[in-house]
């Protein structure tokens, strides 16, 4: 049963076909409040770990996307990880929301995406975690 609870969350907006990153702002929940997040020297690790997790996705959705012929105009995505006492994750929920400026997403091709964002290259290094889930949503 998770203990310790991290939530992050991005907004982007995009430009051209490969749909670049034009504006990126992230946030991270600090209480009840979301404020903007500052990495630093004295960023807790673990709050780079989510970090880095968040940004992996959002390359793997942004670029996949793209591959697919969907362009974004913007798009929210969402990071929820919970640890136990020992740090060991054991829920891992990621959400990704996008804007289209162009394209018609299919079934296959919202599966083809979920499934990329799996095989970024951090998430490949996490061990299975049983309560893990990744959805996109794109209009």
């Amino acid at each position: 049963m998770s203990t310790r609870q991290f939530h992050m969350r991005l907004r982007c907006r995009y430009e051209g076909n490969k749909n670049a990153v034009a504006e990126l702002t992230v946030e991270q929940r600090v209480g009840d409040d979301w404020r903007p997040l500052e990495l630093g020297l004295r960023s807790p690790g673990f709050d780079v770990f989510v970090y880095a997790v968040l940004t992996c996705q959002h390359m793997y959705f942004r670029v996949n996307c793209a591959e697919r012929g969907l362009l974004l105009d913007s798009a929210e995505g969402a990071i929820e990880i919970g640890a136990a006492d020992d740090w060991s994750m054991d829920s891992l929920i990621v959400k990704f929301s996008g804007q289209l400026a162009g394209g018609t997403p299919g079934e296959d091709d919202i599966a083809f995406i979920e499934a990329r964002m799996q095989q970024c290259p951090v998430s490949r290094n996490l061990r299975a975690v049983a309560g893990a889930s990744t959805s996109v949503e794109l209009r």
